[in-house]
């Protein structure tokens, strides 16, 4: 096949939520089925267009949440070269321009957002039981400056892909985005709320207190409080101001969380009798 970004499009598509099938050699009466399935009108559509754009035939949107279209010239051309079961696709030679469609759109399939920024934890993952093709997306992801890793799920035959720095996910965000619209608008969050990570620490007591409070996380069975930062000199800084007050406290890291972030922790021991039981 000769691809054009239209192209590039319609097959990630199928490549992840779409099938392209006959019935068995053995029965009589023959189809050729080629479909997307998926529950968002907007994927539909954008399918059903780029379809006719490519094909010059447009298939049908249907209410079970499928677009699809019986034709048996085109399932051969589709299948000459390429397979569409789970376990088999491959990522066909594309341009950088084709490669962003044919990412955007399997992304916008199998992928998600998650943005909790109280956590540090912003992330963009995919999943697939294809082992080969989900390797195949890390290293197509990294000619847009793309870093991610790849995990196999314990116990079962499904590969993760996750990207969760903060420069991969705005450079996902400007050359291959999602159309779908929940999806789109919880990137777009995702990169909003990144902020200056860096703490301004208050030298008065009181006002220490308050930003302790604020922002500390109490562990009650240990009687402690902890801070945890990205920026090492926020917790510097904030040791250095209770150390006036004569609050101790300890620093510990660098250590890495479940996604791959660095970070640094603070933790204030004994806070009770430290604050003279005063509760937070």
């Amino acid at each position: 096949m000769k691809f054009d970004k239209n192209l590039a499009a319609i097959h990630g598509y199928l490549c992840s939520d779409g099938y392209v099938i006959k019935n068995p050699d053995t029965q009589k009466h023959k189809y050729y089925y080629i479909g997307l399935r998926n529950t968002n009108d907007a994927l539909l559509m954008d399918f059903q267009q780029k379809f006719e754009a490519v094909f010059g035939i447009k298939p049908i949107i249907t209410n079970e949440g499928r677009c699809k279209i019986q034709n048996k010239e085109i399932y051969k051309l589709l299948t000459n070269e390429f397979s569409y079961y789970s376990y088999e696709w491959k990522l066909p030679k594309l341009n950088k321009e084709q490669l962003a469609y044919w990412l955007r759109a399997f992304f916008d399939c199998e992928g998600w957002v998650e943005n909790q920024p109280e956590l540090y934890r912003r992330l963009i993952r995919a999943e697939s039981c294809n082992e080969r093709g989900i390797l195949d997306i890390q290293v197509a992801l990294r000619k847009f400056g793309i870093n991610s890793y790849v995990k196999k799920k314990a116990n079962r035959t499904i590969w993760r892909l996750t990207i969760c720095d903060r420069k991969s996910i705005i450079n996902f965000h400007k050359n291959i985005n999602f159309l779908h619209p929940e999806k789109k608008f919880n990137l777009s969050q995702a990169i909003a709320s990144y902020k200056n990570f860096y703490w301004v620490i208050p030298t008065n007591k009181e006002e220490l207190l308050s930003f302790v409070n604020l922002n500390g996380k109490i562990i009650e069975y240990r009687n402690q409080i902890r801070f945890s930062s990205i920026i090492r000199k926020n917790l510097i800084e904030l040791r250095k101001a209770l150390n006036k007050h004569d609050i101790n406290s300890r620093m510990f890291g660098p250590w890495i969380s479940g996604t791959g972030s660095k970070y640094y922790c603070l933790i204030i021991k004994n806070y009770k009798e430290v604050f003279n039981g005063k509760k937070l």
